[in-house]
C-alpha cells in the first residue's frame, strides 16, 4: 500500500451543501431555514436536550429520592419481652428465633432491644444487642455472644473538636447537677425599728425645723435690709441735729 493509494471510510466525508445559489438549487432563497422565526437568525441555537418546548426528559425524571447508603446494615429487631417464651437455660440464636417465628430467615442479622421483662436465664447468640438489654440479661443470670464482626470501640475513633467540646459541656453540666444543693442564707434583719402608727407616729413626730435652725442652733444671719436701715436712721438724726443749732 502506498500513500496516494489511501482513502478514507466510504461515506464519512460528504460534500459541502451549496444553500443560497438560486431556486433551482433546491436550497435556494431561505437555504433551508424556512421563513421567520428563532431558527432563520445567524445566532440560532437551542440547549442540548431541547425537545420543541415540551417537558424534557431531565425534568420528567422523579426526583428528590433521598440518599441510599449501599453500606447500611438493616437488623431484625426482637424485644427482650418476646424471649419469655424459651425455657431457662435455653440457647437462643437465628435458627431457634426463626422456628419460634420471630424472625423471618435464620440469615437475617438480628439485634436486641431491651423493651419487656425477662426473669429467667438465657444464653443469647446474637449480632447486635443494646447496653440495657445486655444489662438486663446478665442481671438475670444469663449471658450473651456476639455474631459476625463486630464494629470498632467508640475509643479508637477519632473524636473531632466539636464532639470534643460537646462532650465536655455534657460532663460539666453533669457535675453541676450532681453537686447537693445548698440553703440559701437568711437576709440579715434591718436594725430599724418599725415606725409607730395612728396617734403615737403624731404624737412622736418631730417639729418641723425652722430654716436657720437646720443642722445647728444658729441663729439665722440677719438680713441685708436691717442692716442699711440703721445707718440711714443715724443720717437722719444728725441732719435733724445740725438744722436745730443753726436757728
Amino acid at each position: 500500500m502506498k500513500l496516494h493509494e489511501l482513502s478514507p471510510a466510504k461515506g464519512s466525508r460528504r460534500p459541502r451543501k451549496r444553500v443560497g445559489r438560486g431556486q433551482g438549487a433546491g436550497q435556494g432563497k431561505t437555504s433551508g431555514r424556512g421563513q421567520k422565526g428563532q431558527g432563520s437568525r445567524s445566532s440560532f441555537g437551542l440547549p442540548t436536550g431541547f425537545e420543541g418546548g415540551q417537558m424534557p426528559l431531565k425534568q420528567r425524571l422523579p426526583k428528590l429520592r433521598g440518599f441510599h447508603n449501599h453500606w447500611r446494615h438493616e437488623y431484625v429487631v426482637v424485644n427482650l419481652g418476646k424471649l419469655v417464651r424459651f425455657d431457662k437455660d435455653t440457647v437462643v440464636d437465628p435458627d431457634v428465633l426463626t422456628e419460634a417465628g420471630l424472625i423471618p430467615r435464620a440469615s437475617s442479622p438480628v439485634k436486641v432491644l431491651a423493651a419487656g421483662h425477662l426473669g429467667h436465664a438465657l444464653t443469647l447468640r446474637v449480632h447486635r444487642i443494646s447496653a440495657a438489654a445486655r444489662t438486663a440479661v446478665e442481671s438475670a443470670g444469663g449471658s450473651v455472644e456476639l455474631l459476625g464482626a463486630q464494629p470498632a470501640a467508640d475509643d479508637a475513633a477519632p473524636v473531632g473538636k466539636r464532639a470534643k467540646r460537646r462532650a465536655d459541656a455534657v460532663e460539666a453540666r453533669a457535675e453541676l447537677l450532681s453537686r447537693p444543693a445548698t440553703p440559701a442564707e437568711p437576709a440579715p434583719k434591718s436594725d430599724r425599728k418599725k415606725r409607730p402608727k395612728g396617734a403615737e407616729a403624731a404624737s412622736e413626730a418631730k417639729p418641723p425645723q425652722a430654716r436657720g435652725e437646720r443642722g445647728s442652733k444658729r441663729k439665722p444671719a440677719p438680713r441685708d435690709s436691717d442692716t442699711t436701715a440703721e445707718p440711714e436712721q443715724d443720717a437722719q438724726q444728725d441732719n435733724e441735729a445740725e438744722t436745730e443749732e443753726r436757728e
